[in-house]
């Protein structure tokens, strides 16, 4: 760019020039001679000063140039310089690299040699151990072990069991603590109102109206209640049985009505038994609602609902079972809280475990069975369903929070006041069961276990055999329910074993 700038100066000057000339003719053709010649002079004086200076740019521009290119030229040869210096000291560098690792390929040969040699020393030094020992390495080593274990056994044993010892301790306390933490948080009544089945009359006249002419208003009660009126046993009183706790419900709401009333005949009877049945229908509804809102169980389906709300009316040995379940599930989601098991599960559990015991007077079999098919019928988690057939030991509980319900039955069952049962009663209860079995012939021993829900019984295998066992347990298990009240069902297990002995002299 610099080079170009005198050129075109240059050309500008002749430029110049050549107008100047150009100017000369046309002013000399028309007469003004004196003036062309100035012109022309002048017109060479700036076209010689434009090429002068020109020239000099030019020689300016030419001279940095060169510097310039000679600098070029010495950067050029210094980095010649350290690209040489550089690749020399990368040469001697890998000669020393090449040095290293033929040093180290010839010390690995050395080691590998000694390693060899290492080897043969000491096979046979164990070859001479073994000929001076006179056993192999494998019989020696196991020599050593055998002697090792029989020194250390007993130590270990001593161990183990001191260990076991501490374990146990600690569990047995943890346990505790975390059962008492659980019963501290919940409280509840010691004894629990019983179900009212007799009704106090306001005067003995009442028992007549209550019969009516020829016993029709009795007759009109019992078959509208389903239960059975008697007005004789008691002086004042009138005693209801049935075994749907309900339907004694109905019957008594029915009476009470009634006397309130005064009129009792066969059309009002039929009216307040309905009015009873819808009260009662509410009321069971409502209490069963109230239980699981209490303990903080959603989601339970309205019939299953229905059936915990018939607990209100049910006792177990004078224990109201509504509210043995209700304290059941506050105790055990405190336990299961204390424990990491599903809490909600637990108190889902804890809550149902006894709703079969609604439906006994109508489905045959154990509570615990009936409470499991009815839950998983309406489609409860199988963990719940599992932990109300486990309840009472029928099946073995499986999960934490079945053996939770099956722990906190236990304890709300077993406190002091909860059943109004003394030990004198429990004793000769059981006393009863085994002798009711012992009575039959060919008997050898009798145990009444599980609280009275199961006699075993053991036969002299001689005098009965598989097929008489059989019908042997069906006639005592007859004769319990023929002699004897108790609330579920007892289980009747006949065992008939036989055993071949000998002496050898």
């Amino acid at each position: 760019m610099e080079i170009i700038i005198p050129i075109i100066a240059a050309v500008v000057g002749l430029a110049a020039g050549a107008g100047g000339i150009l100017a000369y003719n046309k002013t000399r053709e028309n007469g003004g001679k004196e003036k062309a010649d100035d012109l022309i002079r002048k017109a060479k004086r700036e076209a010689s000063e434009i090429v002068l200076n020109s020239k000099k740019e030019a020689a300016r521009i030419t001279e940095k140039n060169q510097a310039e290119e000679n600098e070029r030229r010495k950067e050029w040869k210094r980095t010649e310089n350290r690209l040489a210096e550089r690749e020399n000291t990368l040469d001697s560098k890998l000669d020393q690299l090449e040095k290293k690792s033929d040093r180290l390929v010839k010390e690995e040969k050395e080691i590998e040699e000694l390693k060899n040699e290492i080897r043969s020393i000491r096979t046979k030094q164990h070859e001479k151990l073994e000929k001076i020992a006179g056993l192999s390495k494998q019989d020696a080593r196991e020599k050593l072990m055998k002697m090792t274990e029989n020194d250390i056994k007993q130590d270990l044993a001593g161990l183990i069991v001191k260990e076991q010892k501490e374990i146990k301790h600690d569990i047995d306390e943890a346990a505790q603590a975390m059962l008492l933490t659980a019963m501290e948080r919940m409280s509840s009544e010691v004894t629990a109102d019983r179900t009212i089945t007799a009704l106090k009359l306001p005067d003995d006249d009442m028992k007549g109206r209550i019969i009516g002419k020829e016993g029709r208003n009795i007759q009109a009660l019992q078959r509208a209640t389903g239960v059975d009126i008697m007005v004789d046993d008691t002086p004042g009183m009138v005693v209801l049985s049935s075994f749907d706790p309900i339907r004694r419900q109905v019957a008594r709401y029915a009476l009470e009505r009634l006397m309130k009333d005064g009129r009792i005949n066969p059309a009002s009877i039929e009216d307040a038994v309905a009015k009873a049945e819808k009260e009662i229908e509410k009321e069971v509804v409502r209490a069963g609602e109230d239980a699981a809102r209490e303990v903080g169980v959603v989601g339970i389906p309205r019939e299953l609902i229905h059936l915990l709300g018939e607990l209100k009316f049910r006792t177990s040995y004078g224990q109201n079972v509504l509210l043995h379940s209700v304290e059941m599930a506050h105790v055990a989601g405190m336990i299961a809280e204390e424990i990491g098991a599903d809490k909600r599960i637990a108190k889902t559990a804890a809550l149902m475990h006894d709703m079969g015991k609604a439906v006994t007077h109508k489905i045959e079999g154990k509570h615990a069975d009936i409470g499991a098919e009815l839950a998983k019928k309406y489609g409860m988690p199988d963990e719940v369903v599992h932990a109300i057939a486990a309840h009472h030991d029928d099946i073995e509980p499986t999960t934490p929070e079945a053996i939770i319900v099956k722990i906190v039955d236990a304890m709300s069952a077993a406190r002091p006041g909860a059943r109004n049962i003394s030990a004198e009663n429990f004793a000769e209860r059981m006393k009863d069961l085994e002798n009711i079995a012992t009575s039959f012939p060919g008997i050898d021993k009798a145990y009444a276990i599980s609280a009275g829900r199961e006699i075993r019984v053991i036969v002299e295998p001689k005098q009965i055999d598989d097929l008489s066992a059989l019908k042997l347990a069906r006639d005592i298990a007859n004769k319990i329910e023929a002699t004897m009240s108790y609330p579920g069902i007892i289980k009747v297990n006949v065992i008939r074993e036989t055993r071949a002995v000998e002496y050898a002299k």
